[in-house]
């Protein structure tokens, strides 16, 4: 046995030598598990080089498992005799677990392109549905039961439309496209709806005055979905998961070099179910890493880009059999948080044309409508081609747009981003929403780089279409005028 034999077998040659070969050269199949044994035998069958197993696993002497890659032939003297059997082998264990993790990565990158499609059907399915709902409630009372009905119709797509950010997490992207935000909304919305049928309850303790956050509402709803169903799967049992949030300040004297000074949101989750073990910790916010049976070892790993995306960090504390505390720390905003459904008085132009273009019928039908009842004349395009003769033909007509409406991906056409360069350079002075249900598309999050004025993700209700069409009307306007609309 030479060196690096010793090490791997975890034998050294003086402790080995008298001893039978299969137990120092202890392998199993990698693939079945059992005990490989009549090594010697069979290639002094063979008499030529073997190749063992396929992906052999090595024991040490303390138990240990390395994959090895392994090979033996017998050994014949000068007179043709054979004399003895040399084994060779080789540990290949981060070679195999960088093939897995490439195979995981295609894997990854193959369900990301599935996930991002399904994803923008399915919000341009949403989005034809909320235009409808909201449409409808603002042709009713405020006030009755129907209201109240329509509006929490709403609420439920609008749900909807976050468990697609659940699937646009595996496509490319995922650059925060950020608003001003009540984090207790946040977290008492996406806690309740994870823990829907569960026998976990959870207990919230919120300190008043919480400050505001600029943040992607979407991304931070999984943050706090992931670590609840992480608390509630810790609990089969049943429990309660403890929510807190209190405002904090990080002074430059408690700075690591990791962590920027100022002010943040804490929030913290808490279970009392099983915990994990102290060499876990380290590890859990590596992608893969799981100790689920049936886990992919993503969600945690999804929690820490998001929150670091957020310029933000997250902790945690746990004991094995004491349960776990995540603390997850989000820079404060010093804006406002505008009223969620506020739109009684906004901003308007006498008259306006919009053009609207959209691949799906459905959404450029309830995306006209809404319009139409705003008061807008409307103008259809099905890729950024028409789109870009339309506004031309406008243009030259002395009737131009005053706004354009583009989704962002029309598959098998032009899309937004190349029609908004050509628009530009027909008219610089062009306004450009850009709309998607690709939420994740790092364009949305970079939007005026690319030549949009502003930017709306599908589906979306009357009052956020409301707030990014007169707030992109009039960005170059001094004279404004207050209206009310129908119902508001």
């Amino acid at each position: 046995m030479n060196k690096v034999a010793e090490e791997l077998s975890g034998w050294s040659l003086e402790d080995a030598a008298g001893r039978e070969i299969d137990e120092i050269f202890n392998i199993i199949s990698g693939k079945t598990g059992r005990r490989c044994r009549g090594i010697f035998e069979k290639i002094l069958k063979a008499g030529c080089i073997v190749e063992l197993t396929s992906r052999t696993v090595l024991i040490s002497k303390e138990g240990s498992k390395r994959t090895i890659a392994d090979s033996g032939t017998t050994v014949y003297g000068k007179d043709g005799a054979i004399i003895g059997v040399v084994i060779v082998f080789r540990d290949i264990t981060e070679k195999i677990l960088m093939e897995e993790e490439l195979v995981k990565a295609r894997k990854l990158e193959s369900l990301g392109i599935l996930a991002g499609g399904i994803a923008h059907d399915f919000n341009n399915i949403l989005m034809a549905v909320l235009g409808n709902i909201s449409l409808a409630r603002r042709e009713v009372r405020v006030g009755t039961g129907l209201y109240a009905k329509l509006f929490e119709a709403e609420k439920a797509i609008i749900r909807a439309k976050e468990l697609t950010q659940q699937l646009l997490t595996f496509s490319k992207g995922g650059t925060p496209i950020k608003s001003t935000a009540s984090v207790k909304e946040i977290i008492t919305d996406s806690a309740d709806f994870a823990l829907r049928g569960s026998n976990v309850s959870c207990n919230y303790d919120m300190a008043e005055g919480l400050w505001p956050i600029e943040a992607d509402e979407g991304q931070i709803s999984q943050v706090i979905s992931n670590l609840v169903i992480n608390a509630d799967q810790a609990m089969p049992e049943g429990g309660v998961i403890r929510i807190a949030a209190t405002n904090i300040s990080i002074e430059p004297s408690c700075i690591d070099g990791a962590i920027a000074e100022g002010k943040y949101i804490k929030i913290s989750i808490s279970d009392s179910g099983v915990g994990m073990p102290q060499e876990h910790l380290q590890r859990i916010f590596d992608p893969y890493f799981t100790t689920k049976k049936s886990g992919s070892g993503l969600g945690l790993a999804i929690v820490y880009s998001i929150v670091k995306k957020h310029d933000g960090f997250v902790t945690v504390e746990s004991e094995h059999g004491k349960g776990t505390t995540f603390h997850i720390y989000l820079p404060a905003s010093q804006r406002e948080i505008k009223a969620a459904d506020k739109a009684a008085e906004i901003i308007a132009q006498d008259t306006g044309k919009v053009l609207v273009m959209d691949d799906e019928e459905a959404v450029r039908s309830v995306v006209g409508r809404i319009l139409e009842y705003l008061g807008w004349e409307v103008g259809y395009a099905e890729d950024g081609s028409q789109a870009i003769k339309a506004y031309e033909a406008a243009l030259n007509s002395d009737s131009a747009f005053d706004v354009v409406i583009m989704d962002l991906t029309i598959p098998g056409g032009m899309g937004g981003k190349e029609a908004a360069e050509q628009l530009k350079a027909l008219d610089p002075k062009a306004k450009i929403i850009v709309s998607s249900g690709y939420s994740n598309d790092p364009v949305l999050a970079e939007y005026e780089q690319c030549g949009f004025s502003g930017v709306i993700n599908k589906p979306y209700r009357i009052e956020e279409m409301i707030d990014v069409l007169y707030r992109v009307a009039h960005s170059d306007s001094s004279e404004t005028e207050a209206i009310r609309f129908p119902n508001e």
